[in-house]
């Protein structure tokens, strides 16, 4: 695929290009030169396209819970430093 740049220097991303990052109108791209004088474009997403990508939610944890966690945490460490 190719696009023809403009007097201004902007050019026409294909279709097919923009469907496979997903972006469209007002969304933000990156471009990286690399050592080699290769040149990649690639999405800038926001952060709210991340919202979603880990799955599950873990239960509350209460602070006596971090607290115990902490203290054990610190007791396997000191006990490991021993050796």
């Amino acid at each position: 695929m190719e696009s023809a740049l403009t007097t201004k220097g902007q050019a026409t991303i294909p279709k097919a290009i923009r469907e496979h990052l997903k972006i469209g109108p007002g969304d933000r791209i990156k471009f990286f030169k690399h050592p080699d004088g290769t040149v990649v474009l690639l999405p800038k997403l926001p952060a709210s396209r991340l919202r979603g990508i880990v799955s599950g939610r873990r239960q509350a944890v209460s602070i006596d819970e971090m607290d115990e966690a902490i203290a054990a945490g610190a007791v396997k460490r000191s006990q490991g430093s021993r050796r």
